[in-house]
């Protein structure tokens, strides 16, 4: 009986050793490759949803005082814009709380954000909207054109962020989760260099 024997020399040792280096090489790249074209996560990191960066243009519209506002005020701080009506019924108020409240979630950030309200069709009521939410930028929207805003139905469907550059690069939905969102908003403020 006669068994097949293999012989192992230094050469054939120093051979293995070297393809088992090249394979620990190329088992990272390999692994890459894989997972970026085969596997698609469960879930994502961000809540709200990331858009194609859109410059907002530099067009000059109003303020409900009657002063002057153009997005070139806000460059280097990020913005929270929201559109409604002139008549700010609920759902445009709790908007306007939940964006209050987020930027008031970012405690030592808290001045690296705006807050800008446009609104459509008339006078601006009720008329302590200004007093509660003091230090938002309440704006006239003629000027400002739906396509730097995508939305899926109307810009009143949701909140946008305006990145301290003048680019729109995210939006919530209008019935946001406030926790979430601070979530959002507190990982950019942390990783962002401007603004």
């Amino acid at each position: 009986m006669s068994f097949f024997r293999f012989d192992v020399t230094p050469t054939t040792i120093n051979r293995l050793k070297l393809l088992g280096i090249g394979a620990i090489a190329v088992a990272p790249v390999l692994g890459s490759y894989l997972l970026y074209w085969f596997w698609a996560p469960s879930e994502q990191t961000n809540y709200g949803t990331l858009l194609d960066p859109r410059p907002v243009p530099s067009v000059t519209a109003q303020t409900a005082d009657g002063e002057a506002f153009s997005f070139a005020q806000l460059r280097g701080r990020w913005a929270f814009v929201v559109f409604d009506a002139a008549a700010c019924d609920a759902a445009c108020e709790k908007k306007l709380w939940v964006v209050r409240q987020v930027r008031q979630a970012q405690g030592k950030d808290v001045g690296r954000i705006e807050r800008v309200f446009f609104y459509e069709g008339g006078t601006l009521q009720p008329s302590s909207l200004q007093r509660d939410y003091a230090g938002t930028w309440f704006v006239s929207g003629g000027p400002i054109g739906a396509a730097t805003f995508p939305a899926e139905h109307s810009r009143r469907d949701h909140i946008y962020l305006v990145d301290p550059r003048g680019n729109v690069m995210l939006r919530f939905p209008a019935d946001p989760d406030a926790k979430r969102m601070i979530r959002d908003v507190s990982r950019l403020l942390r990783y962002s260099r401007t603004g």
